[in-house]
């Protein structure tokens, strides 16, 4: 059986400074790319560099600048939050006077669960301290593979505004996610890779302008069974019995045009929306293009 090629030629540079959202589907090649980073992983060919440091040729320094948040929640039961984050920092040879362990529990809203065993923990907070076992070292790079999975929405909101003082305080984060809508907010720039090949990176606004179709909805006080004639031609869907969608743009298809449609079919116009292009509907639509 041939060897399986996980990455393809995926060549990419992280700015310092930023937040730094890396998506594709299941199987893409994200965690591939994380655990090359990582050491868990040994690549066959090509270079990865952190703050500078090469992780084959100087897997000390690479190793000490960053720190990385793991998908799966991997816990020694019988441990304490408090005694998880002290033997994380003995492990990166982090002075005892130089720990910072009251402070991360504090900032990831553990404290008062500090000497609880952690087989008592619920997701969320296992996910929370997973963040806070990967900033004992103080690592300028923070990699986050998809930290908010079966996190609820409250410890969501608390864990982006921790990763918020992080990245205003100068750490680098690298995130993975399936909520594309987290990375649209987060993201200043938004790689996406796809069965092992990088499809784009790009600064997030230049991404999402990539397409400039919009849908608008026509709401009208006729009922329809279909598509009035008038319409077809411009692939108009019937999306309630008194609702039209139409893709339009500014150089196929502009709304002037589809207002003629909706005069010709002697309908009564009673409200129009639009319904601007996301994030999700690019990767989408680029992850489709590069499968075929």
């Amino acid at each position: 059986m041939p060897d399986k090629l996980a990455l393809d030629n995926v060549s990419l540079e992280i700015p310092r400074g930023s937040m730094f959202g890396l998506l594709g589907p299941n199987g893409a090649g994200k965690s591939t790319t994380i655990n090359i980073l990582a050491g868990l992983v040994k690549k066959t060919s090509g270079a990865a560099k952190i703050w500078g440091f090469d992780e084959s040729e100087n897997p000390r320094n690479a190793r000490a600048n960053i720190g990385i948040v793991p998908q799966e929640l991997l816990f020694d039961a019988f441990f304490t939050p408090r005694e998880m984050l002290e033997v994380q920092a003995g492990m990166y040879g982090v002075p005892k006077p130089e720990r910072r362990t009251e402070e991360l529990l504090k900032a990831v809203h553990l404290l008062d669960q500090a000497d609880a065993y952690a087989r008592t923990l619920s997701g969320g907070m296992k996910r929370r301290l997973l963040v806070a076992k990967a900033m004992v070292h103080n690592p300028p790079v923070l990699v986050l593979d998809e930290p908010t999975a079966g996190v609820d929405i409250e410890l969501r909101a608390q864990l982006w505004e921790f990763v918020r003082e992080l990245h205003a305080n100068g750490t680098t984060i690298v995130l993975t996610t399936h909520y594309l809508e987290e990375a649209e907010q987060l993201c200043d720039t938004i790689a996406i890779i796809n069965h092992g090949k990088l499809v784009c990176c790009e600064p997030t606004p230049k991404l999402l302008s990539r397409i400039d179709e919009k849908e608008v909805i026509i709401d009208v006080a006729e009922t329809l069974s279909a598509v009035p004639d008038s319409m077809s031609a411009l692939q108009a869907t019937l999306k309630t019995p008194n609702s039209l969608g139409v893709q339009i743009s500014a150089d196929k298809t502009p709304i002037s045009k589809v207002l003629d449609a909706v005069s010709q079919a002697k309908l009564t116009v009673t409200d129009i929306s639009t319904v601007e292009t996301d994030l999700e509907d690019i990767f989408l639509q680029l992850t489709k293009a590069e499968s075929k």
